[in-house]
Order: C-alpha cells, then sequence, then structure tokens
C-alpha cells in the first residue's frame, strides 16, 4: 500500500502543481523581473535595474505616507477586532439565550464584499457627518476611523466564529479545577482560558493583520484616499501609481513587491512570536 501512494502519490499532486505554477508561480517570478523593467506591456520591457524602487521612495512622498498610514491602521484594527472578536465569543459561549441568532447576525457583514461595504459605511458616516455640515473627505481622521469601523463591522463576526470553537473545546473539567483552587472568573480566563485559546488567537492575529495590510476596496469606496491622499493605503497607492499614469508602471510594479515583502516579512515576525507564545503558555 505504501509503495503504491509513493508511485501515485506524485501523479495525483502533479495537476494541483501545475495549477499552481501557472496561476501563482510563474506570474510572480514575472512581477519581480517586471519590476526591475520600464514597460507598458510585458512584451516591451526594458531593464533599467534598481530605478523603479529609487524612484518608489524619492519621486514624491505618496509611497511613504501610504505605508505610514497603513501601519497605524493595521495596529488598531488587529488589536481592536481581536479584543471584540474575544469579548463577543466569550460571552457567547455563557448561558445567554439566542446565542445562535447574535453569532448569525454578527458574522452576516463578513459575506458583504467590500466594496458594498465602503458605500454602506460611507452613506452612514456622511449621513451622521451631514448634521454638522462635514463629510468624511473633511479631515484624514474621519477616513481613518471609518475605515477602522468598516474593518471592525466586517471581520469581527468572522474571528468571533473561531474563537467560539477554541473555547467550546476547552475541556470542562479546567474549569471545574480552577474553581476548586479558588480562581475567580477573571483569574480563570487569564490562566487557564487564554493558555488553552492561543493558537485560535494566533490564527485570528495572523488573519487580521495580513488582511488589515492589504485593504484596498474598502479604501477605495469609502474615501478613495481623500482628502488628497491623506487616507490612501498601500494598496490603493500602487493601483493609482501603476494605473494613474503612462510610464510609471514599473514603479508600481516595485512598490508591490515591496509590498509582498513588507507583508511576508510581518506575518513571518507574528507567526514566529505567536508560537513562542504558545510554547511559553
Amino acid at each position: 500500500m505504501k509503495d503504491q501512494l509513493k508511485r501515485w502519490g506524485a501523479v495525483f499532486i502533479l495537476p494541483t502543481l501545475i495549477a499552481f505554477a501557472i496561476s501563482f508561480l510563474v506570474p510572480f517570478v514575472m512581477g519581480i523581473y517586471l519590476s526591475f523593467t520600464d514597460f507598458t506591456t510585458v512584451t516591451n520591457a526594458t531593464f533599467v535595474g534598481a530605478d523603479n524602487y529609487i524612484k518608489a521612495f524619492t519621486d514624491n512622498s505618496d509611497f511613504l505616507n501610504a505605508l505610514w498610514f497603513t501601519v497605524k491602521f493595521t495596529v488598531v484594527s488587529v488589536i481592536s477586532i481581536n479584543v471584540i472578536a474575544f469579548l463577543l465569543a466569550y460571552l457567547l459561549t455563557g448561558k445567554i439565550k439566542g446565542t445562535n441568532a447574535f453569532r448569525t447576525v454578527f458574522f452576516m457583514p463578513n459575506l458583504i464584499g467590500g466594496i458594498v461595504l465602503g458605500y454602506i459605511w460611507q452613506l452612514i458616516i456622511n449621513g451622521i457627518l451631514g448634521s454638522f455640515g462635514l463629510d468624511i473627505t473633511v479631515d484624514a481622521s474621519y477616513g481613518f476611523w471609518g475605515l477602522v469601523v468598516l474593518m471592525n463591522w466586517q471581520m469581527v463576526g468572522y474571528m468571533m466564529i473561531i474563537y467560539i470553537a477554541a473555547l467550546q473545546n476547552v475541556p470542562p473539567e479546567m474549569h471545574e479545577v480552577a474553581a476548586i483552587d479558588g480562581a475567580n472568573r477573571r483569574q480563570s480566563l487569564r490562566h487557564v482560558i487564554l493558555p488553552l485559546v492561543m493558537p485560535a488567537i494566533t490564527i485570528c492575529t495572523f488573519l487580521t493583520l495580513t488582511n488589515a495590510f492589504k485593504v484596498f476596496d474598502q479604501n477605495y469606496a469609502l474615501t478613495g484616499g481623500a482628502p488628497g491622499k491623506e487616507t490612501s493605503m498601500l494598496a490603493l497607492d500602487i493601483f493609482r501609481t501603476f494605473y494613474g499614469s503612462i510610464g510609471r508602471e514599473g514603479v508600481g510594479q516595485a512598490k508591490a513587491v515591496i509590498f509582498f515583502l513588507i507583508v511576508a516579512l510581518i506575518a513571518l515576525l507574528q507567526m514566529k512570536l505567536s508560537s513562542r507564545f504558545e510554547k511559553d503558555e
């Protein structure tokens, strides 16, 4: 049986590997190559070395501003989403009537597309600010907190489901042992529940981190980067660089490669730190 698996395993894996190479690996390698060229189409690329990477940082401050805005947004979103999602999961795993209905209601926004969410929240926020004679594009802080609220509304329900699954897998006898030892609810949460749900915290932190860092459609629909380009996140800045004017495609591709490296580095560091924390717990 093992010999047959070894013999035919590669045959069954081959279609998946081919699809992966065609849909991801080849475009990825080509994208890296194009970031070192000046091009308008793939067929007329001219090698220019690191010029595109230099221009990404020196032509103007748009990319660095977008990077700083994205970092601030990601930090606030990751913390707020995970705290709120965990608290909701903790409450909904208690003895509360109608928990299934609450779970459904909180999860529903995750099923709505980012563009639709952006326009929905633009209407809501502008409706509130309109009573004061303002709108979301008046000040960058309005756009920032509008994006944070939108991101929380979209992702809290999904993260909540993961935390609920983790909390329900905590053995009941652990709660009993903690109660016998005289631990109150806060101590039980800190010393019993949190260490046991650390794998779920790692997963949710990773998902919220990567999703917050690569937000595009919500940003495009809610603020469009206004006022000016103060609320442009990295993905929106890359989009505008690539499609904004002829001759900037190479710079846009270089920004995209930098963007990928930043997200990959942050994700790897987060996973490493989380796994170390899991072992310590």
